[in-house]
């Protein structure tokens, strides 16, 4: 082979391994400067030191096992080999081997601790739980030991009974290779087979292989509460009674094998070993496998319910334990179904809180009326929180961020994404029981720069989103000029709290928009009459900006989100990183200039603290001056002793997870105990990353708070502002709710039957089969004084759509019911419809078919909202708006609340508000419920009726909506126009006249 052949190969090779070794030093040193930059170095020097511990420790141990095993082997070796053709044949390799000995030797051993230091330091966690584990306070019932030694020690014990059993079986396997190669083990021989020096060996290791067997016996009688062989999880009838004494009697059998391998090196016999090994493999097949496998099949399976009874309950108590629902509570509620006016009207005071407006229909709504340019982006679906108005009276409030896509369509290139268009803009809200006469949200913070209610409230804010779910992976900020805001948008029409009103007419079906008075469509679609009311000062929070002539401000970013680029090799490393070689060749990029990376809050979180399992919807909030993402975080394990254990992914899936992308479920991780330990924000502005402690009584939390001191901040620490903005998590409520789907039965027996075992129902509102998500709404629960914030989902039984169960939580912090689980079971003698069957009544019935008929038959889209359920009047409420949206190819068109459905025990109705929804349902009564802001009949009567021009402009609005309405039910759409065109008119000059002196 020619030399530049031979050559080719090697230097691919270190070409290779030197490309690779930069790349794993670029990683390696930009995931320090980042911890460097949040502040959170020791998260990152811990899990270094923790993983270059086990890394060594491991290789260590797997180098001086196998490694000794293979230096006795070719010490030992016989010198005087006896002739044969099979030694014949050997000798051919042992001349291969012999030059190279020491070689092999090294590069096996190296190789073998090299691989078993990267997988031990794969361990770091669990490692990490033992060194610093905390006691929960709680014995397991079987061993009565405390429950951290399942939970922390009794994992790191099996993994590192797993290193040894892999040395140990390894270090056999080359001794036997390496006395084969040298003859101390022969397969062709009349006489010894093996040479005394190989059998005292192989016996040793035979002896200590058994003797960690024994050992994992022993550990075994531990894990079987974790056991699956029972009705439940956890140690069941037959392991206590059956398998723990196998473990034991094996163990001990172990013990004496391995007794008997090291007695080989004294009586030097084959058959001792082959004794022992035989024994073993006799004793666990019939005392480890057929006799609990007996007793199983004769003793428990006739009589499974009455023998089970005591594990069943251990499995009920660890289990509601372990989710933190023990102390749910459970009420049977004998729900009425029928109300009478006089109820109705008592109730009436509840109505004004119901959240008509979906975050998962006008999200749409948000885009075209205050998306202000293309490349702004909101979620799919919006979040929900609360925040006071101007009377001081806390309002569910549905909020999101205008979040910044990505470049403009046609300017997207390397330079716009990552050095131009860096950040969103400002916060969006909208009342959630609010909406104006056309159906559109009622804003309260709207247009560039922010203004509305919640500002006034909360006071000025840093707009500006550096940090957030949408845009580039990374951006260069202090190079380019970055652009801002848009000067030249025009404020348009945005619904405001004044505006605020009951729908009182639909919109024509065909063109249910609204886009501002004098814009095109297009100009709808793009600025969604939503343009800043003025240009932003100069300088506002951190960000310094600056206006040109091009229509739009730029900005100098202030804060300290990103990384300093302070030299030329700081570049070459992120240019590595990232592979991309503009980041060294761009001349705007200077020391001042930083890269801020790592900017999905949830992602960021979970890296600042990878013990963490992080909910799948941050939401954000206006917190002291700035807009912060708040994210739910939570501690699990899967060695909580007798609690039954599910798959978080499955847990948490419904309609929300399955159709969008804006909210997540949890990582496909088998868990057995959760807690949400750590409530996270993340800084938009500056990424300032913050973990307060919020379960800080959670043993696991105590246990990694030990291993990264200071990395959790006490909750003592929470802000007042940010205190009133925390909620319950949707994720932990959809894991709970999983689990009380059968832990609601505290009964063993009960529980052993099934009968009473729940579902959670199909969303009816949805195609699919996914379940329905939970609600937040503000609620009052039956027998509370006051309404309360709340996170509430139903339950049918197993096999059966009507409703079983409703749940509610409190999700308010301030109060001191927060996270106290309530369920309110209904009699099984009484059929309450759920939510399918309520969906499907609202479509079947011929009052709302009237209504929804001749929206169906136009080419205007029909959605319907969320299908809230909520305790109303003794009995149980379903209220469904409903939204039209013009059809055909308008892009500019946005869903409008144009009709809400109720339904209360087996009657439902509709009508164009709630108020006038839940009149017809109860039609008939003397008391109708009031309007909003309506005056009762006595009031009525002290005020003079109205006359002259007002009579008369009154009397033509009754006259043109009676005429919308004909004209809507027959299906004439232009006729329906021209009425509400009239009714606009009517109404114009009623309010004219009514200002006039001596207008009523």
């Amino acid at each position: 082979m020619p030399r530049r052949s031979r050559l080719l190969a090697p230097v691919a090779a270190a070409v290779v391994v030197i490309i690779a070794g930069i790349m794993l030093a670029a990683n390696f040193w930009t995931d320090y400067k980042w911890f460097d930059s949040v502040g959170y170095t020791s998260v990152f020097l811990t899990e270094l030191r923790t993983r270059a511990l086990l890394f060594a420790g491991a290789g260590l141990v797997m180098a001086l096992v196998v490694g000794s095993s293979i230096y006795f082997a070719y010490r030992t070796r016989p010198l005087n080999r006896p002739l044969s053709l099979e030694q014949e044949g050997l000798d051919r390799y042992r001349s291969s081997v012999d030059p190279h000995r020491k070689l092999f030797f090294w590069g096996i051993v190296g190789v073998l601790a090299l691989l078993t230091g990267a997988s031990a330091s794969g361990e770091w966690q669990t490692y990490l739980r033992f060194a610093n584990s905390t006691e929960f306070g709680t014995e397991d019932p079987q061993f009565h030991i405390d429950v951290s030694f399942f939970t922390f020690v009794y994992p790191f014990l099996r993994a590192l009974l797993g290193y040894l059993f892999t040395a140990v079986v390894i270090a056999f396997i080359a001794a036997v290779i390496v006395h084969y190669l040298y003859g101390g083990v022969r397969l062709q021989s009349h006489g010894q087979r093996a040479t005394p020096a190989a059998r005292v060996h192989l016996s040793v290791l035979l002896g200590v292989f058994v003797l960690l067997k024994a050992a994992a016996y022993w550990l075994d009688q531990y894990g079987l509460v974790f056991s699956n062989r029972g009705y439940t999880t956890g140690a069941s009838y037959t392991d206590v009674n059956a398998v723990l004494y196998a473990k034991i009697i094996l163990a001990i059998i172990a013990v004496v094998c391995a007794g008997l391998f090291f007695a080989n090196i004294y009586f030097k016999n084959a058959m001792v070993p082959m004794v022992s090994l035989g024994l073993l493999v006799l004793s666990a097949v019939l005392v480890g496998g057929l006799y609990p496998a007996i007793v199983q099949q004769f003793t428990v399976r006739p009589n499974e319910q009455r023998l089970e009874e005591p594990y069943i309950q251990r499995n009920i108590e660890a289990t509601r334990d372990a989710y933190g629902i023990a102390d749910a509570e459970v009420t049977t509620y004998d729900a009425q179904t029928e109300l009478t006016p006089q109820q109705l009207s008592q109730e009436a005071s509840t109505i004004p809180s119901v959240r008509l407006v979906d975050p998962s229909v006008v999200s749409q709504t948000f885009q075209q009326m205050q998306q202000v340019r293309g490349f702004y982006q909101f979620p799919e679906v919006l979040d929900v929180d609360r925040y006071q108005n101007a009377d001081g009276e806390s309002v569910d409030t549905i909020i999101a961020m205008r979040e910044l896509s990505g470049p403009p369509e046609g300017q997207d290139n390397w330079l716009t994404r990552h050095l131009v268009y860096t950040h969103g803009f400002g916060i969006v809200a909208a009342a959630g029981n609010q909406v104006d006469a056309e159906g559109r949200p009622v804003f309260t913070e709207y247009n560039i720069p922010p203004t509305g209610e919640l500002s006034a409230e909360t006071g000025d804010y840093e707009p500006r989103i550096y940090f957030g779910r949408e845009g580039a992976d990374y951006v260069i900020v202090n190079a380019e000029p970055e652009y801002d805001y848009p000067l030249d948008a025009e404020a348009g029409d945005v619904p405001t709290s004044e505006d605020a009103a009951t729908p009182t007419a639909s919109p024509e079906a065909d063109n249910a928009q609204a886009p501002a008075d004098g814009q095109t469509e297009q100009e709808a679609g793009q600025e969604g009459g939503a343009g800043g009311q003025s240009p932003a000062p100069e300088e506002e929070g951190d960000g310094a900006a600056s206006a040109n002539d091009s229509g739009q401000a730029t900005n100098h970013y202030d804060g300290d989100g990103g990384v300093q680029l302070s030299n030329f090799f700081d570049r070459i490393l992120y240019a590595v990183k990232y592979q991309e070689p503009d980041i060294l060749l761009n001349s705007a990029i200077n020391s001042e200039s930083q890269i801020i990376y790592e900017r999905d809050p949830a992602e960021r979180v979970e890296k600042v603290a990878p013990f963490l399992t992080v909910d799948g919807k941050p939401y954000p909030a206006v917190v002291d001056g700035r807009i912060v993402w708040i994210v739910d975080a939570y501690t699990t394990s899967d060695g909580y002793p007798y609690a039954t254990s599910i798959d978080l992914a499955n847990a948490t899936t419904d309609t929300f997870t399955e159709g969008t992308d804006a909210v997540n479920a949890l990582p496909g991780n088998r868990v057995n105990y959760i807690r949400n330990s750590v409530k996270a924000t993340v800084d938009a502005y500056d990424g300032t990353v913050t973990l307060y402690g919020w379960d800080e009584e959670d043993p696991v939390l105590q246990t990694w708070s030990q291993a990264f001191p200071g990395v959790v901040t006490s909750r003592e620490d929470i802000s007042d502002e940010l205190m009133s903005h925390l909620r319950y998590p949707d994720d932990l409520f959809k894991v709970q709710r999983e689990i009380l789907k059968r832990y609601h039965i505290t009964d063993a027996n009960a529980f052993y039957g099934g009968q009473d075992f729940w579902n959670v129902p199909v969303d009816p509102t949805k195609e699919g089969e996914s379940p329905e998500p939970p609600y937040r709404q503000t609620l009052r629960y039956p027998g509370d004084d006051d309404a309360s914030f709340s996170l509430t989902s139903t339950f049918v039984p197993r096999g059966r759509e009507n409703l079983a169960a409703f749940m509610a939580v409190d999700s308010d912090p301030a109060s001191e019911e927060y996270g106290r689980l309530r369920l309110l079971e209904l009699p099984r003698s009484t059929v309450i419809l759920g939510p399918g069957q309520v969906q499907n009544a609202f479509q079947s019935d011929a009052g709302v078919r009237e209504v929804l008929l001749p929206l169906e038959q136009s080419s205007a889209r029909v959605t319907y909202g969320n299908l809230l359920t909520l305790p109303f009047a003794g009995g149980l409420l379903y209220v469904e708006p409903l939204y039209v949206q013009a059809g055909g190819s308008d892009q500019a068109s946005y869903p409008l609340l144009q009709q809400v459905m109720v339904g209360f025990g087996e009657e439902v109705a509709i009508g164009r508000n709630l108020q006038e929804a839940l009149n017809n349902l109860f039609e008939g009564g003397e008391t109708p419920l009031p309007e909003e802001g309506g005056a009762s009949d006595d009031e009525g009567q002290q005020d003079a009726a109205p006359s002259g021009d007002l009579a008369s402009a009154l009397r033509d609005a009754a006259d043109a909506y009676d005429a919308g309405q004909e004209a809507l039910q027959e299906g004439d759409f232009a006729a329906y126009g021209e009425a509400n065109e009239q009714l606009k008119e009517a109404l114009d000059r009623a309010e004219q006249a009514s200002r006039e002196p001596g207008g009523d």
